[in-house]
């Protein structure tokens, strides 16, 4: 995959997740100091990132596309266990192995720093480590909020629920706000949904025709979906009007 074929950004202020990402709160002078030690790759989908237990050389963010964290047992079966969406930030500094394997699910475009000069930067710098401490905080909620939607959700919830988030995220790192329709390409298969949500491919491809017909979502193909009405989606997903979790 080359640069040509996926948007990279050619400055900070070019870039999408901006707003979002561990440099939303640096000023000019940082994000000089943060173009010093970044550069961009790109992946292709089903390409691997990182391999759990490797040596990181680097952190960085996910500027556009899609990532799955998984982990393999010792017998060899794999389980997905997160997804890494614009702006998610993937290494931790202070650690040099990784503790997942990370693959692109879509062409992805990372912003990488390199992690030696990124860990000096924030120990000078505290605001940045904040921002950082702040996704780490909202990473924790997310995964108490999936324990949720795995193990108390019914299978149209559970569908209804990963569209939610796919679409909220879409809309804030566009910066689009609820206004209207939402539209997004869904960035898994329904075999990959069905992994990830414990359900079967045949429960998926039920739920999703199911909320299609009701006029919850609308499809175009299979990867084409537009919300008409969010809150009718988190209503169905279990969900309140501001995206948190009735419980």
């Amino acid at each position: 995959m080359t640069a040509q074929t996926l948007h990279v950004p050619s400055a900070c202020g070019d870039c999408p997740i901006r707003h979002r990402a561990v440099c939303a709160h640096c000023d000019h002078d940082e994000l000089l100091e943060l173009e010093e030690i970044k550069y961009y790759r790109t992946f292709e989908a089903g390409q691997t990132i990182i391999w759990s237990g490797d040596m990181m050389s680097f952190v960085g963010s996910v500027v556009s596309g899609i990532a799955t964290l998984t982990q393999t047992m010792e017998d060899g079966r794999t389980q997905m266990v997160g997804l890494l969406l614009p702006s998610d930030f993937v290494g931790r500094p202070g650690r040099d192995g990784a503790a997942y394997n990370v693959v692109a699910t879509t062409d992805v475009v990372m912003c990488c720093f390199r992690k030696k000069p990124f860990e000096e930067l924030m120990a000078r710098t505290p605001h940045i480590a904040h921002r950082l401490l702040q996704m780490t905080l909202d990473e924790l909620d997310a995964a108490r909020e999936w324990m949720l939607v795995l193990g108390r959700k019914t299978a149209r919830e559970k569908i209804a629920s990963l569209l939610s988030i796919i679409a909220r995220r879409d809309a804030s790192v566009a910066a689009k706000g609820n206004a209207g329709p939402t539209t997004f390409d869904l960035p898994l298969t329904r075999e990959a949904m069905a992994d990830y949500l414990g359900l079967t491919l045949e429960t998926v491809s039920r739920q999703i025709s199911a909320l299609k017909k009701d006029g919850v979502i609308q499809l175009e193909g299979k990867r084409h979906v537009t919300i008409p009405d969010m809150r009718r989606l988190m209503d169905e997903a279990g969900d309140d009007s501001d995206g948190g979790y009735l419980i």
